[in-house]
């Protein structure tokens, strides 16, 4: 870590507006628009003046970080993605490497499915409480209604939850 750190610490307000249900701040930092990125073992946490957006990771599909443009870009697992800018001032790798992590404890095993037409996996997932459940995974592109591609994400699905000995 660098001896003069330019590291800014989440303001108390914003601190008590988070839903932390004995949860653990793991990471903080502040957005160019404003907000704070919080990352907690549980959720990540967008917080600003207008409130807090809290978020489970098993919602997270995916991050990727564009270093020059400093920003985290969030891939839900809904299809939809979030842009966050970093703020120029300050070193945000802490936030980053625990999104990372939290994204990753998240996922127990991924099948993806062939023959679906698009990429579809299915995803063995923990929940915030630590209960494994799956998620089917694609984009709009994907058409359940074509009986094969519903056959073959449901087999994927099953053959998931058969070997992590959760119910059908």
């Amino acid at each position: 870590m660098a001896l003069f750190s330019r590291r800014r610490r989440l303001p108390d307000p914003l601190r008590r507006t988070l839903d932390l249900r004995a949860d653990a701040i793991l990471a903080t930092a502040p957005l160019a628009d404003g907000r704070w990125a919080v990352t907690t073992r549980r959720a990540l946490h967008l917080a600003g003046e207008s409130g807090v957006v809290r978020t489970p990771w098993a919602d997270v599909d995916r991050g990727a970080l564009d270093a020059r443009t400093r920003t985290l870009t969030v891939h839900w697992v809904s299809g939809a993605r979030t842009e966050l800018v970093l703020a120029d001032d300050v070193d945000a790798w802490d936030l980053v490497q625990s999104f990372r992590e939290r994204v990753q404890q998240s996922v127990v095993h991924v099948e993806h499915v062939p023959g679906a037409g698009t990429p579809v996996r299915v995803a063995l997932r923990r929940d915030e409480d630590g209960e494994l459940f799956t998620q089917v995974i694609g984009d709009a592109t994907v058409d359940l209604t074509d009986p094969a591609a519903g056959r073959r994400v449901a087999a994927a699905e099953a053959h998931v939850r058969a070997e992590a000995g959760l119910a059908p």
